[in-house]
């Protein structure tokens, strides 16, 4: 059931404050954070307090129902805090995109207990799921289980029978989190903080209606459910670069408007070059977010409008991804270039955004093939096979 509008309205302005609450929260907490290899489950917590995961979930589970360019605006935000809580609570949209291609009744048991539902999953490598009497059963171990250890349930990739072949098409199946194990292994450069720990079942059983093919045909009209769950994904994750390159500059703007030259030459502040850079990497990020966010408000206006997004348009939205996680390094490694040895040091929050940005431009949704398979298109050559 959907709120009143000034009911909504009203509450929207106590999530902000829930939400800054937790930014600043997270601020105080981000070594912690990445020493712990995790995002805390308390912080999860206001996440889910402030209306994160609610945001884009339809209205008739109780969820806001928002368009996803508001969803994909909180998750900047937050990585421009810490981008390890911002990769993870880039699930959010994700989840209620992907949850779409569930039958109608595993939907409602999904939202069963409110709209405040987090997800978490790893797709490779795929699975053999063996079908039993009452379902598939599964067991496997995969990697990448990013924000796993504070989730309600838990995805995995699965080759279901009857789905074999040289390419299988991915399959997820939804288990609730308390059937997974987690191993925790995640040693990594950067985002180190999201947790994606292994994920280990052993021998648990499911309905075979609790499995999905990734981007597959929505089994919901709900606008988030239609809307190209690969663009999705690929734009949720582009904006933890962008939030990760909004720190790392406006930290290098902080130092040197208050930083002198040990040597007793003039102040980085009223150096050309400082000025010069930091002007062309603000004029950078932001070309970078108009692409990627007027690609998401005309993909979602076409969605609402009940049409789907052409071939074009998803190539559009994959582009502007890839495009703004780039960006996000250029950005980061500009900031931590301008201001010299200030950021070379572990204290400095610059490294760790440029760290982060790093890792999120490694992630094969933004990879560099990405643009042949574009370049393809546009040359009107056949579409590379998975794209757009």
């Amino acid at each position: 059931m959907s709120q009143a509008p000034a009911v909504l309205e009203q509450d929207l302005s106590s999530r902000e404050s829930r939400l800054e609450a937790v930014l600043e929260n997270v601020r105080g907490r981000r070594g912690e954070i990445e020493r712990g290899r995790c995002v805390p489950r308390d912080i999860v917590d206001g996440l889910v307090s402030a209306g994160l995961y609610r945001a884009t979930v339809p209205q008739r589970f109780g969820g806001d129902g928002r368009p996803l360019s508001v969803s994909l605006r909180q998750i900047e935000r937050i990585s421009t805090v810490d981008p390890s809580v911002g990769w993870v609570a880039s699930f959010a949209p994700q989840g209620a995109n992907y949850f779409g291609a569930l039958s109608p009744d595993r939907l409602a048991e999904i939202y069963a207990d409110g709209p405040d539902v987090v997800g978490a999953g790893g797709l490779f490598p795929l699975q053999p799921a063996e079908r039993v009497p009452g379902g598939l059963r599964i067991n496997g171990r995969w990697k990448f289980g990013s924000g796993s250890l504070a989730a309600d349930w838990i995805s995995v990739g699965v080759i279901v029978p009857g789905d074999e072949g040289a390419t299988p098409p991915p399959r997820l199946i939804v288990l609730p989190a308390e059937k997974v194990d987690i191993v925790p292994n995640w040693e990594t450069v950067g985002l180190s903080g999201t947790g994606s720990h292994d994920l280990v079942v052993r021998d648990v059983v499911m309905a075979e209606d609790w499995s999905f093919v990734r981007g597959g045909a929505p089994q919901s009209d709900d606008v988030i459910c239609r809307f190209p769950a690969m663009a999705l994904a690929a734009c949720a994750f582009a904006v933890v670069g962008l939030g990760a390159a909004r720190g790392a500059l406006d930290a290098a703007i902080d130092v040197a408007a208050g930083k002198t030259s040990i040597t007793g030459g003039p102040r980085l502040v009223d150096k050309a070059y400082v000025q010069h850079a930091i002007a062309k990497a603000e004029a950078a990020l932001g070309a970078a977010r108009a692409f990627l966010y007027e690609q998401v408000d005309g993909a979602w206006a076409a969605v609402e409008a009940g049409r789907e997004v052409p071939p074009r348009d998803r190539m559009a939205l994959r582009l502007a991804a890839n495009h703004a996680s780039r960006a996000g390094v250029e950005v980061a490694q500009a900031a931590f270039a301008t201001v010299g040895t200030t950021a070379i040091f572990l204290d400095n929050p610059i490294q760790q955004f440029l760290r982060d940005a790093l890792v999120v431009n490694q992630h094969a949704f933004l990879g560099e093939a990405n643009y042949e398979a574009g370049g393809r298109m546009l040359l009107g050559l056949p579409p590379s096979p998975g794209f757009p």
